[in-house]
Parts: structure tokens; sequence; C-alpha cells
């Protein structure tokens, strides 16, 4: 799996891409594979007013349907349209096509909460290893 390190990562599997006062937010290659392939999103409409931490959306597939949490509070400029006719995008291309939303932000340092690239990892390994010693 791959963890761009230009992105910041949540502990719910949600990156944010930031370019000036916006961020791209999508989900992490863990999450749609532990998720299975995506049949179907449901996104904000644009011009919502997002907090840190709460619900925006769903995803839904063969598996589950999971919760999306905002790894920032902003507003919502645009969503994704093509995962209206093409959700798979998600799978194929998490950091790229398989985008979710932009929002403008509406406090920069909340990034500090966020994990990077190596710490996203280590929660990851921590989260395995915790799973594996409750299984025992």
């Amino acid at each position: 799996m791959e963890y761009p390190e230009d992105l910041y990562y949540s502990q719910e599997h949600t990156w944010v891409r930031v370019t000036g006062n916006r961020g791209t937010v999508g989900i992490t290659d863990f999450a749609q594979q532990e998720m299975g392939e995506i049949l179907y999103t449901e996104l904000p409409d644009e011009g919502s007013q997002i907090e840190q931490g709460d619900i925006f959306g769903t995803l839904e597939s063969s598996k589950t349907v999971a919760e999306l949490y905002s790894p920032v509070s902003g507003e919502v400029i645009s969503i994704n349209k093509d995962l209206e006719e093409e959700p798979s995008l998600v799978n194929d291309d998490p950091y790229g096509k398989g985008w979710l939303l932009v929002i403008e932000l509406d406090d920069p340092s909340e990034l500090q909460e966020l994990f990077s690239a190596v710490e996203y990892e280590d929660f990851l390994e921590k989260k395995e290893e915790n799973s594996k010693k409750q299984k025992k």
C-alpha cells in the first residue's frame, strides 16, 4: 500500500492534500482495500459547512457501508461528480481520480492534529498488532 508524503492522514482513514487554503479530501489506500469494490458514494452538497471529525458522507461497497469523517473543517467547494457514474475510481486511484471533495479550510492549524505518512503507517501497524493480540 502506498501513502503519499504530501498528504495529511486521519485515524478514520481519510486524507487531505492542501493547496493554498483548499484541501482535497479522499480515503486512504488501506480504507479502500478494506472496503472492497466501492459501488456508491454519498457526498455533501457544494456550499455545505463541515467540521473536523464530523461525518460528511458514506461509501457503500459489496462488504459494508462506511461513514466518512472529515479530516478538516470548512466549506465544501466541490465534489467529485465522476464518482456518481464511476464510484470504483476510489478503488482504482484513491489519491488521484478517486478524490471525494474539496474544502475551503476554516482553520489550517487543524492539520497539526493529523498524521504524516510515516505516522499513519505506524498507526496502522499498531492497530494491526492490537487486533492480533485480541484474537489470541
